[in-house]
């Protein structure tokens, strides 16, 4: 089949009424073992390529306010990049999305120690979580859409993790210009579980410049501060009165330097939100508008927090898709997700999964125009 790079890479398409369709081609290797692409496109056109390799999404190609289809999220052209630099570029994270202090947890009177990748900190599952193995594929029509059930069995022991860990992600690019990412697992003994999806976006394109002027609304009134290394301190601080109220709309670049102890410390924002809701409830958490090319990106989902990342520690070291060097807040995060640190905070909600549950977590990004 015909490689899905070559089209994909032109971004100055025009959406268009369009039969759904999945296409497969290859992606490179890793350590001798094949990655492939797959290319989804709704009815509307929109289109998504994810590869088995993390489950990383390359590419996203979504309307803007004149119909024309934009990349916008950062990547790279071939999974080679992937391999030898990223910041989690469009993955898929696990066993335990965000940092867990020192690797450590304590779990039925059981100490475990996970290896340390974040300064003194184990972060997004350790120095090979989900977003570094290759995931089985079953590419598929759903009624909402073309979808791609990734599934990935993360054996007792792996990364210092307890249990055999069975997980399945489903991502579906629903007829309504949604990309939907639906987890589950199962576990043969008690273990930890916080799952996410970790895409920087640019709702301009990626290589079009920074995303200080996105508009950004968050509906919580809670954030979890952190300290020096970016772990939370227990603390549900009210964002009234702080740069971390988003409850009214406010351009990330407004306060992303305000002169706040915690905004210093990200330098920006790298913070967890709190909801107030039952855990599984899906809602919306936020909404994210780029004024110029009037693209529009909700983020609902069923977890309790969200991480809310503004391009921190992009330096412009990377050269990513078509050439474009990613520097500076070039893009954002939204990961919906379980509290940091979680199982060293009993107050925070639970992450322990248990034989017998079937741990579940829905994450939609839906994408229009205004």
């Amino acid at each position: 089949m015909k490689s899905l790079l070559i089209p994909f890479l032109a971004v100055a398409t025009t959406a268009f009424a369009a039969q759904p369709k999945i296409e497969m081609s290859p992606f490179g290797s890793v350590k001798g073992h094949p990655a492939d692409l797959y290319q989804l496109t709704n009815e509307k056109g929109a289109k998504v390529a994810i590869t088995n390799y993390g489950g990383i999404v390359t590419q996203l190609l979504i309307p803007d306010r004149n119909g024309k289809l934009g990349d916008v999220v950062l990547g790279y052209d071939d999974v080679d990049g992937y391999v030898k630099k990223t910041p989690y570029f469009g993955a898929l994270i696990g066993r335990y999305g965000n940092r867990i202090a020192k690797g450590q947890f304590e779990l039925d009177g059981k100490k475990y120690q996970l290896p340390v990748n974040d300064g003194p900190n184990s972060l997004h599952g350790g120095k090979v979580g989900f977003d570094k193995v290759m995931w089985n594929a079953r590419p598929y029509f759903s009624k909402d859409g073309p979808a791609l059930e990734l599934t990935y069995l993360s054996r007792d022991g792996e990364q210092g993790y307890p249990g055999n860990l069975s997980v399945t992600a489903t991502y579906t690019l629903t007829n309504n210009n949604e990309l939907k990412v639906a987890f589950k697992a199962t576990t043969d003994k008690p273990t930890v579980v916080n799952l996410t999806h970790h895409s920087y976006f640019n709702l301009a394109g990626q290589g079009k410049g920074d995303i200080l002027g996105h508009v950004v609304t968050i509906p919580a009134d809670r954030f979890t501060p952190v300290d020096a290394t970016l772990i939370p301190t227990g603390e549900l601080r009210p964002v009234a009165g702080t740069p971390f109220d988003f409850r009214k709309p406010h351009t990330i670049g407004e306060r992303v330097t305000a002169n706040d102890a915690q905004i210093k410390l990200g330098p920006g924002y790298d913070h967890n939100w709190v909801f107030r809701k039952p855990v599984g409830m899906l809602t919306k958490q936020a909404r994210v508008v780029e004024p110029k090319t009037g693209r529009v990106m909700e983020v609902l989902s069923t977890e309790p927090g969200l991480q809310f990342y503004s391009g921190n520690f992009l330096d412009g070291t990377i050269t990513g898709k078509g050439g474009a060097v990613y520097r500076l807040r070039n893009g954002f995060c939204m990961e919906p997700q379980h509290f940091p640190d979680s199982p060293n905070h009993p107050k925070f909600p639970s992450t322990v999964l248990l034989p017998g549950e079937t741990y579940k977590n829905t994450i939609i990004y839906r994408f229009s125009t205004e």
